[in-house]
């Protein structure tokens, strides 16, 4: 499995990566784990971007760290403004890793809207793949990439 920084899907597919950012950056969203038993569990949170990276700060309790520290396997996606899904999705997938380096959290935090909590535990989303959807005249148009691929989508 390929896994990139937030950087690469902005080199390789600049408009998908802008359009990403648009829907995630500062704004709630929906993030997947999977649980110990193996089943799904779904957390809003909300996203930062900055730096060529993606950015989540969570809960140092929370069931959702737990996780992504057990099994760091996710999939992001943004929250949908209205049910005809007006404002395009977008997904990332990927695995999260935990960051423990002080100047890469001042970092994270001087790209977010918000101020973390100083026990909130911070994780980088390296990504695997990212999908849009936008919705002309009620007609899918999607927009695919996948890390390390050398098709194009």
């Amino acid at each position: 499995m390929n896994l990139f920084s937030w950087k690469r899907l902005e080199q390789e597919k600049p408009a998908l990566a802008k359009f990403g950012a648009i829907r995630l950056d500062g704004k709630v969203a929906y993030l997947a784990t999977t649980r110990s038993d193996g089943r799904p569990r779904a957390h809003p949170v909300t996203p930062v971007i900055g730096g060529g990276r993606i950015f989540v700060f969570l809960n140092a309790d929370s069931p959702r760290t737990t996780d992504l520290l057990v099994k760091p396997d996710f999939s992001l996606h943004c929250f949908m403004s209205d049910n005809s899904g007006g404002s395009g999705e977008f997904q990332v997938n990927g695995r999260a890793a935990g960051i423990e380096d002080k100047d890469l959290r001042s970092q994270a935090e001087s790209f977010s809207n918000f101020r973390p909590a100083i026990s909130s535990y911070l994780f980088e989303l390296l990504v695997t793949d990212a999908l849009s959807i936008i919705y002309r005249g009620g007609r899918p148009v999607r927009d695919r990439w996948v890390a390390g691929s050398t098709r194009k989508m």
